[in-house]
């Protein structure tokens, strides 16, 4: 009975782990980490210029979904965000990046962003 316990176990796991597997290579291949940090230093950037009022960004991963955030990035379409400038004249390593931020940490991501 034991035996067979843990072998019902063991393949939910192996299942559970192969499609969290699958689920993650989902989506963007940039660099989240490194695309939050860019994320923040734009807001920073056009906080000191004087575009937005605040350095704090207003816009959380968790406030869309993924498929949403994949139509804003795939059609390039930051108008949301402001500071036009800044989003337009970023390279698109970048903008990657803070693609997969987004997508990553969306209201239905395994990991959705918790705070802004």
């Amino acid at each position: 009975m034991f035996k067979k316990n843990m072998t019902a176990l063991m393949v939910m796991v192996f299942l559970l782990v192969s499609f969290s597997m699958a689920f993650a290579s989902e989506g963007p291949d940039g660099n989240d980490r490194k695309g939050k940090y860019t994320y923040r230093k734009v807001y920073k950037a056009c906080a000191a210029t004087g575009e937005i009022e605040s350095a704090t960004p207003k816009i959380s991963p968790a406030d869309k979904t993924m498929g949403q955030w994949k139509e804003i990035f795939e059609n390039k379409n930051f108008d949301e965000f402001g500071c036009k400038d800044n989003w337009t004249g970023l390279p698109d390593k970048d903008i990657l990046d803070i693609y997969s931020y987004f997508y990553k940490h969306a209201s239905d991501s395994p990991t959705p962003a918790k705070c802004k």
